[in-house]
């Protein structure tokens, strides 16, 4: 039995592979176990390997940073292919607001762990603080930053003594991280006496406005427009909107940029929401129009761009009206509706609504492609070139004044930024950014679970002895105020300018980047609201996560 000794208890790469294996697969299948309605998913392999750490099994050392580091960068760059997309339009409108908060949100969690520096008297150090802090807002990624400033600071000369594990200190807060959240959401509940079903029914009165596009049918009624084209219209409103379809009383059409209108004529339009009140005053009157009558000679149908000679290329360009006549009239992307404007970007993996003759749909078809096993085929160019280059962009030393050293993005910053980048300007490069979600997520748990196995691993021997102990007490009591403190405040303000509570909720756990909170807020709300707010705030967060951790840890580590 001599074999199996060694196999358990040496440094071998078949040992490392073991540990790995068994502690990733009974922590994901430990994890799915629900107490209430949350479960800690993929984060109980953090757990696990504590225990298997805690009885003794390690890995080398060389092998575990190796799959530690690795493991952040697929996660990470997973996660910037996904929110590049939307990274930006994030920003738009209602948006401004709840990113607004998610910062302010963000810098009094700064704030909380500066000031428990002070109130401990430095019995608790800036990095085991940082490990803490992402430990109390449920961010991985955060702290595989702070880890990697902490080596380039031990690599430089900068750093007393060796690289602290700030892992134990995010293992010991992260617990309090989830229950804490969900007790400032049932406190704010209390509070400001929130009935869910007056929040519902508030949710479904809001007409906010937003970039969604429209489809509404006009009659045009407005005698100044008589013999105007329709690219006149716009220009003289100076509103973007699509016109599919027209019936000029004898037949029914597919209008272009020329097309002139007379009264009486009826239009299908395709509107953003924002827009759709000027269009329909300027145009004329809304009204009820069945247009599957004409569905014998005009279709509508959803195509998949999947060609990539295609990717990169703007609508206007491709001419599908004078080539085909048909028109392009909104585009699907990242689970987002767009206009299509003839100077929008298609991209593969974009699936576009085209009306027209099934003829001609049919000669579109064959040059966006629509063969959807094209799309399961992994671009793996695009993955390991954004690697190649998010590493070399990690490294690039960015002097700061009264900086011991020059700051760098590192394996955690440098990765991030190029994949939200290429996720949104990719094409532009005729890169095919696209993955399809179940690819995106299979390297994104991939990644995440092989570098909370190996903070765990490495954490687990000191784990249950700092628990039990006074620092541990600290650290465990510094978690819940990092928590709290910041979202209560947040969740009050937020209150005060009339935020709906799902909603609200919602922007609080994508700001703690808390997968358990929007669990939960998703099981108390029968709406998608607290998964939209999440998704709102969470590129712009992850990303300030991630560098404020190596901004901390190089200003006062």
């Amino acid at each position: 039995m001599n074999w199996l000794t060694e196999l358990l208890t040496g440094n071998s790469i078949a040992h490392a592979v073991l540990i790995y294996a068994f502690v990733i697969a009974t922590g994901v299948l430990l994890g799915k176990i629900k107490i209430g309605s949350v479960s800690l998913g993929v984060t109980f392999v953090l757990f696990m390997g504590i225990l298997v750490g805690h009885f003794g099994f390690t890995v080398d050392h060389d092998i575990m940073h190796f799959v530690k580091e690795f493991g952040l960068i697929l996660f990470i760059f997973s996660i910037g292919l996904q929110v590049g997309p939307s990274f930006f339009t994030s920003f738009k409108k209602g948006g401004m607001l709840l990113n607004g908060l998610a910062v302010l949100l963000i810098l009094l969690g700064i704030g909380v762990t500066l000031s428990l520096f002070g109130i401990f008297h430095g019995e608790i150090s800036i990095p085991m603080l940082v490990g803490i802090m992402q430990g109390a807002v449920t961010n991985t990624p955060g702290l595989g930053a702070a880890q990697e400033a902490l080596r380039q600071l031990s690599e430089a000369g900068e750093l007393a003594g060796p690289i602290p594990s700030i892992g134990l200190g995010y293992a010991v807060a992260y617990p309090m991280g989830v229950i804490g959240i969900l007790l400032t959401f049932i406190i704010l509940r209390f509070v400001f006496r929130i009935k869910l079903d007056k929040e519902e029914a508030s949710l479904k009165e809001q007409k906010e406005s937003h970039e969604t596009p429209n489809w509404i049918t006009i009659k045009i009624t407005n005698d100044s427009l008589i013999d105007c084209t329709l690219s006149q219209c716009q220009s003289m409103i100076r509103r973007q909107f699509i016109a599919s379809r027209l019936f000029n009383g004898n037949e029914v059409i597919i209008p272009s940029d020329e097309t002139r209108l007379k009264t009486g004529d009826i239009v299908s339009v395709i509107v953003n929401e924002a827009d759709e009140l000027a269009v329909t005053a300027f145009l004329g009157k809304k009204i009820d129009y069945v247009w599957e009558d004409s569905e014998n000679t005009m279709v509508s149908r959803r195509i998949v761009v999947t060609q990539s000679n295609v990717n990169g290329k703007t609508i206007g360009s491709l001419a599908f009206r004078t080539a085909y006549g048909v028109n392009i009239t909104r585009v699907h992307r990242s689970g987002i509706d767009l206009l299509a404007r003839p100077e929008l970007y298609l991209q593969v993996g974009d699936r576009v609504t085209v009306v027209g003759s099934l003829e001609a749909i049919g000669k579109v078809e064959k040059i966006l492609g629509n063969t959807l096993k094209r799309l399961n085929e992994p671009h793996l160019i695009t993955i390991f070139l954004g690697i190649f280059v998010g590493i070399l962009v990690g490294s690039i030393p960015i002097h700061f004044p009264n900086m011991p050293m020059p700051a760098k993005l590192g394996l955690a910053g440098g990765p991030l930024i190029v994949a939200i980048l290429l996720g949104r300007f990719g094409y532009r490069l005729k890169l095919i950014t696209y993955t399809t979600q179940s690819a995106n997520l299979m390297l994104r748990e991939m990644g995440i679970s092989l570098f909370l196995a190996s903070v765990g691993i490495s954490a687990g021997a000191e784990f249950v002895d700092t628990v039990v102990s006074p620092d541990g007490l600290r650290w465990i009591l510094s978690g819940v105020l990092i928590t709290m403190v910041p979202a209560l405040i947040v969740g009050v303000i937020g209150r005060l300018l009339k935020i709906n509570y799902f909603t609200l909720i919602g922007m609080i756990s994508g700001s703690c980047t808390n997968p358990p909170a929007l669990a939960y807020s998703g099981s108390i709300a029968n709406n998608d609201a607290p998964a939209v707010a999440y998704s709102t705030v969470y590129p712009l967060t992850m990303f300030l996560r991630i560098i404020c951790a190596q901004f901390i840890i190089l200003l006062f580590a």
